[in-house]
């Protein structure tokens, strides 16, 4: 017991509220904070997706043009995504296709799945002295047809700067099931800008197309946001846990992400535009070519009736020795 405070609150725990104006209205949203200067929202109408990060009252993450926007306004049609695109820190792609719309087998599958424009059909939290826990669990099913359950849990340290998403996948169907998965982590200002480094610990990286390729020599190298600004994405293959950094000297820290190997296709998104600005960090066991150019790659992934399947992320702040001491034992 604290005998200085009167709530745990003034130093750590959660806050559920509701948004209230606008196509937010409606949405639940629980407020984290570990007391050690981490803070982030969870957002229970987005499959409980994180759309805000910061550490000391600095922001990390990208809020997109469109802001909040409440799942009921989704658009499944064509690129319609990008209406209700908040990005945040996570927004996850799945659980049936990630991006390129295509029509895979007769389905349908559009622009980054629906389970990231999904409410969570239950939530719930708990708060002890070393941790905080949050549980959501999104079910992404239809009638005679693919039937996916995801149960998330947010792992949130008080001991340090820390957290850890857990998630297992589940075919509760009776149909061996296509899974495309893909954690869509975005950085956005005052913590990427031309000062930030990016260390992204790959075995190889190839541009994912002619234009990418005329700048994959400073693919981690931030430009100042300029008009006209064509997306570059480059497609980095991991073999082991995988482990990526990105720093900013100005504010003296930086973040690090390790995530498991089962997550062996790596995304890194460089959108250098006017307001849209953005850096996407994207772990994933599948790149974002959509679901039937991927099954003519031979390299779509599977799930099978009853079968489980976990993937896990760290998320971790860092300060400049220990960026350091992993940039060189690069």
């Amino acid at each position: 017991m604290n005998k200085y405070i009167g709530s745990t609150f003034q130093l750590y725990g959660v806050e559920k509220y509701q948004l209230l104006e606008g196509k937010a209205k409606g949405m639940d949203i629980y407020h984290v904070k570990n007391g050690k200067g981490l803070e982030f929202c969870v957002s229970l109408d987005r499959n409980g997706d994180l759309s805000s990060l910061t550490y000391r009252g600095v922001n990390i993450s990208y809020l997109s043009p469109v802001g909040y926007v409440n799942s009921k306004y989704y658009d499944a049609n064509g690129i319609g995504f990008l209406k209700s695109f908040t990005a945040g820190f996570l927004t996850t792609c799945g659980l049936q296709t990630v991006g390129t719309p295509t029509n895979d087998a007769g389905v349908d599958c559009p622009l980054h799945g629906t389970i990231g424009n999904t409410p969570v059909i239950c939530s719930s939290y708990e708060v002890n002295d070393e941790f905080i826990m949050i549980k959501t669990k999104t079910i992404d099913e239809s009638m005679f047809g693919i039937k996916l359950i995801l149960n998330r849990k947010i792992r949130v340290s008080l001991l340090e700067n820390m957290f850890e998403i857990d998630d297992v996948v589940e075919n509760t169907g009776d149909k061996v099931s296509p899974l495309m998965i893909l954690y869509h982590m975005n950085l956005g200002y005052p913590f990427l800008d031309e000062k930030l480094k990016l260390i992204i610990q790959s075995n190889n990286v190839e541009a994912r197309n002619e234009h990418a390729l005329k700048g994959i020599n400073e693919r981690n190298k931030m430009q100042t946001p300029t008009d006209n600004y064509e997306e570059m994405c480059y497609y980095h293959s991991i073999k082991d846990n995988g482990c990526v950094m990105a720093f900013n000297e100005k504010f003296n820290f930086g973040l690090k992400m390790t995530f498991s190997k089962n997550l062996d296709s790596f995304v890194e998104w460089k959108m250098m535009g006017v307001r849209d600005y953005v850096l996407g960090l994207e772990p994933g066991n599948s790149y974002p070519d959509g679901r039937s150019n991927v099954r003519k790659d031979g390299k779509l992934k599977f799930i099978s009736p009853g079968e489980k399947i976990n993937y896990k992320i760290k998320i971790k702040i860092i300060d400049i020795n220990e960026f350091k001491t992993i940039s060189e034992e690069k």
